[in-house]
């Protein structure tokens, strides 16, 4: 396991957040003459200066396009970028590192199953099984497949406290189910679904099922093989990584059965005008010259997540949240929407008289940095009758003292909106 930069455990479990967070120029950044606190996580986290490093040290040493050329910066880039792939088959437990496809994110990598394993085994009367809680990334591309195909969306509803009513997904199944898209965690209320009683569900109906990890790879220990997931994709800029990289793994003898979701260089074995003959997975599904500096970087930051251990940032963040919903339940005219047993450190809440955007706005002038709106999961808003919230969403280098300096901006807000 590579160790991290300086961060380094005060005792077993215990992290020492302010040595972590020395690796996160960002973090010294102020913002309207106040210490930036950055409470924006979910929609991206920052980036630690090892992986900036492994980013130059690329681009100014490493930088070449990867395969076929035998000269020494293509072989070192490829040698780097495969090296990459293999660090996100052991953060994920992914038996074999073929069955790990680098993309451009979470969203492209449910895209790629909806074209490439859905295009082809969906079909008119055929129903896919999504939730309340999804992220429209993993509801458009159901819908342009459902409408193209003829095939039909059934949702699974949640309760009050944003968690999915098991029992009326159970009933959704019938003979024509033939896919389930589920979230990990909700990216607008932090819900953690167990999504591993729902995958063992729907292989009880010989269903495949992707799960939706952008929120859960960055805070938990992951592991494919446990859950049993058919697909499993996540985000690299989550993973304090950079933008424009991501991971699909898929089951290989699903992916083998796949039709490639983009053609052009690399994909393929042999071309000529009559016929064209697939290459190998993964490389089957990664057309073109690949974000490879991107690739690179990713595996640094998911070596630097190892590296602080994932159990030790979920519970730092666990600690978080708890002290962070507790603060915010004690202040009147706040409400706090999503209130799962399990829950990701993931707060979102509405002001009473006050619009979210307001809130945000007000809150930025007092360096502190939340996301408001509909976070793509309108669903949600309408099943809670809001049209938006405001969320707080956590990281491991964030502390105590940021909950304390976010609760006192809320404050501020009331005292401003009367």
């Amino acid at each position: 396991m590579t160790a991290i930069h300086n961060a380094v455990l005060e005792r077993p479990g215990a992290l020492d957040v302010e040595r972590v967070r020395a690796d996160f120029p960002i973090l010294k950044l102020k913002v309207n003459q106040k210490p930036l606190v950055f409470l924006d996580n979910a929609a991206s986290s920052q980036m630690p200066q090892p992986v900036i490093d492994r980013l130059v040290k690329y681009q100014t040493s490493e930088h070449a396009n990867i395969h076929r050329a035998v000269h020494y910066l293509s072989e070192k880039a490829t040698s780097e970028y495969e090296a990459a792939r293999r660090k996100a088959q052991r953060f994920i437990n992914a038996p074999d590192e073929h069955a790990v496809i680098f993309t451009s994110g979470t969203t492209e990598g449910i895209n790629l199953v909806a074209h490439g394993y859905g295009r082809k085994f969906i079909g008119a009367g055929d129903e896919i099984i999504l939730t309340t809680l999804e992220h429209h990334s993993n509801i458009v591309p159901w819908q342009m497949l459902a409408e193209e195909k003829g095939a039909r969306i059934r949702v699974v509803p949640i309760n009050d406290r944003g968690e999915l009513d098991v029992a009326e997904y159970k009933r959704l199944f019938n003979a024509h189910t033939k896919f389930v898209g589920v979230g990990h965690v909700s990216n607008a209320l932090g819900t953690i679904n167990p999504v591993k009683e729902l995958i063992a569900i729907a292989h009880e109906h010989d269903v495949p099922v992707l799960v939706d990890g952008a929120q859960a790879a960055p805070h938990t220990r992951v592991d494919v093989q446990d859950l049993d997931c058919d697909f499993y994709a996540f985000s690299g800029h989550k993973v304090c990584g950079p933008t424009g990289i991501g991971i699909l793994y898929g089951k290989a003898a699903l992916l083998e059965k796949m039709q490639p979701f983009k053609g052009g260089g690399d994909m393929i074995l042999s071309v000529t005008f009559e016929k064209t003959t697939y290459n190998t997975i993964p490389h089957k599904f990664e057309a073109g010259t690949p974000p490879i500096a991107a690739a690179i970087g990713m595996g640094a930051a998911l070596d630097y997540l190892s590296g602080i251990g994932m159990d030790t940032i979920a519970a730092h963040e666990t600690d978080l949240l708890d002290y962070a919903t507790d603060q915010v339940n004690r202040m009147p005219g706040v409400r706090i929407i999503g209130t799962a047993e399990q829950k990701a450190a993931v707060v979102s809440f509405v002001v009473q008289g006050v619009h979210p955007h307001d809130v945000g706005t007000l809150l930025n002038e007092e360096g502190v940095a939340i996301r408001t709106g509909h976070h793509c999961a309108q669903p949600v808003m309408q099943r809670f009758k809001v049209p938006a919230t405001c969320r707080a969403s956590f990281a491991f280098y964030n502390t105590m003292s940021e909950v304390d300096a976010l609760v006192a901006a809320i404050r501020k807000v009331q005292k401003v909106f009367g």
